[in-house]
């Protein structure tokens, strides 16, 4: 029997990954569907790409696959297994009438196919799942923190009997929890582009995007405040009073503090479970003037305490 090249029906290369089989499929399947392709040979090609994809997007069928290619199986374009072989991926009969190839069914058994008959038997009707939608949303960083209601506007694909592709705008609100944080995803189900041939539809992938903020930096969610402080704060230790997204928190400096040092306040990050932690990052800042007073002070401290920070270069080229 002929030989099924699976990755040549699909268009991908052999190293693709699952993410580029399934879009080629889902691009070429739109493109060949039978409700709505007019080329000719568009249902037979159609049942190759759904039998080539139900291979591919499985690890198990697709190594089974690539074991007999490899071991020249299909030489010559004729299919010869290997004396005694048995698929040990366990197809089974499902619902449904037989689509697929008799190659397939030699390297794996029988399958339920893709074909559905309408209610009493009318006649065949294809179906198929509508894609997933993604959508990118901004947020202030504010928002994240409380949860807020965005209405958004979005273009959806849409296919019609001709095969013709459009774009209906679509007007929704989307519910954004309390402690979101960046790249995180919400999935609003059946909200995306309608599926062919009376397929369900796919759903609607909203992508939180958090915009930089003027004070804190974000890492999960956990926020962090470079806050500045005087010289003699730093060394002599004090208390001052930091912005949250709580409100404002009192936080007290250890004596002999050094630029960079990190105080942690516990669940003043984002909210979560558990919830993120603020990260104070301490700035040694110096006046930009200096009084003839502070100048005498400063003269009477290098004198009082002898200090070399560049010690360590002692030994370097």
């Amino acid at each position: 029997m002929e030989f099924k090249d699976y990755y040549q029906i699909l268009g991908v290369d052999e190293k693709a990954g699952t993410e580029e089989i399934k879009k080629a499929y889902r691009r070429l399947a739109r493109k060949f569907h039978p409700d709505v392709s007019k080329e000719a040979g568009a249902e037979q090609k159609f049942k190759e790409l759904g039998e080539a994809y139900e291979v591919l997007k499985d690890a198990a069928k697709r190594e089974e696959y690539d074991q007999l290619r490899r071991a020249g199986a299909g030489r010559g374009g004729q299919f010869r297994p290997p004396p005694g072989w048995e698929s040990a991926t366990h197809f089974y009969e499902g619902e449904g009438s037989q689509d697929f190839s008799d190659f397939f069914e030699a390297m794996f058994g029988r399958s339920g196919g893709f074909q559905r008959h309408a209610p009493g038997g009318a006649g065949r009707r294809f179906s198929m799942r509508g894609e997933d939608v993604q959508y990118d949303l901004p947020l202030l960083l504010e928002e994240a923190y409380r949860g807020v209601e965005q209405r958004i506007d979005l273009r959806i694909p849409q296919v019609d009997e001709r095969g013709l592709i459009s774009h209906q705008t679509r007007s929704l609100k989307i519910k954004i929890p309390p402690g979101s944080s960046d790249g995180q995803l919400l999935r609003i189900r059946g909200q995306g582009a309608p599926g062919l041939g009376g397929g369900e539809p796919g759903d609607l992938i909203v992508r939180l995007r958090l915009a930089p903020h003027p004070l804190y930096s974000v890492e999960g969610r956990d926020l962090s405040l470079v806050v500045p402080v005087t010289p003699w704060e730093a060394a002599l230790g004090a208390k001052v009073e930091v912005p949250t997204l709580q409100g404002r928190s009192r936080v007290s400096i250890p004596a002999d503090s050094q630029t960079g040092r990190r105080l942690r306040l516990p669940g003043k990050g984002l909210p979560g479970s558990p919830p993120g932690d603020f990260y104070v990052v301490l700035k040694v800042v110096l006046p930009e003037q200096h009084s003839d007073r502070a100048r005498e002070l400063y003269a009477a401290l290098a004198k009082e305490q002898p200090f070399d920070p560049r010690a360590h270069w002692e030994n370097q080229p």
